[in-house]
């Protein structure tokens, strides 16, 4: 069975380039986890794990041992990367961009938000994981300038982010907003009362403002909620309020 995935129309539309925001279907695992779990740290059988990361990677019509990921820490830390991670030996960081053709980058997430990036005319990508620390912290304009130090140009640079949790289904309460404020004061705008009365953040929005900030000049958002579609995609939060365990899913992008 193929993996579905949800693409970008903007990304689509570049040469020599493949990219796909994965969701939950297409893999092997089951319970909880099922089907594409990725996720390396979860509690779902390492072999059944190896098997769906594999799937992804053939889905996009590259070898599964050059595919590369992270180990995410929720930092504002990238890394340019010439060639494939070791499993055992995976930067520690939350962005990674690359100019090397054959290799398959990936994000992985289950409500913060994936971005993936291209500069069409330099081939330089990256991929990017943003949950609220980092994108508090400021990894979206990190990964902008580590593309720039391999050659790209902010405004020439296209930008898709993937399913995440939304708006509506991201409550987070008056102490999260004023501690995100005080740091991030331009955030205000994505912070909106629900109706409970509890403040919600909007992250999606809140990344596309940054990429934009950085000098991206074509910012899409991508793909739906995870939290109010359980049956597409992994969600931490939805797995949390059922009381149950969850997986994760993979964005990926490379250059063919």
């Amino acid at each position: 069975m193929s993996a579905p995935f949800e693409t970008s129309p903007d990304l689509s539309a570049l040469p020599r380039l493949k990219h796909g925001f994965f969701g939950r279907r297409g893999g092997v695992s089951t319970g909880d986890f099922t089907s594409l779990n990725i996720s390396e740290a979860s509690e779902d059988d390492p072999g059944t794990v190896a098997e769906n990361r594999c799937r992804i990677a053939e889905a996009m019509g590259f070898t599964p041992s050059h595919l590369a990921t992270l180990r995410q820490v929720h930092s504002a830390r990238v890394v340019s990367l010439a060639a494939p991670t070791e499993p055992g030996a995976r930067p520690e960081a939350d962005a990674m961009v690359t100019r090397t053709r054959g290799l398959l980058i990936g994000i992985v997430t289950a409500d913060c938000a994936p971005i993936l990036l291209a500069d069409p005319e330099t081939g330089v990508i990256g991929a990017a994981h943003a949950g609220w620390p980092g994108a508090r912290a400021g990894i979206s304009a990190a990964t902008v300038d580590a593309m720039v130090a391999l050659g790209a140009e902010p405004g020439r640079i296209v930008a898709a982010i993937g399913p995440t949790i939304s708006a509506a289904n991201y409550e987070v309460g008056p102490q999260f907003m004023a501690e995100f404020l005080a740091h991030r004061p331009e955030a205000e705008a994505f912070f909106s009362v629900g109706p409970g009365g509890r403040e919600h953040f909007d992250l999606s929005g809140f990344v596309a403002a940054q990429l934009r900030a950085a000098g991206v000049a074509a910012v899409e958002i991508a793909g739906g909620c995870t939290y109010g579609s359980p049956e597409r995609y992994f969600s931490h939060r939805y797995a949390t309020h059922h009381g149950g365990s969850t997986g994760r899913q993979l964005s990926v992008i490379g250059l063919v």
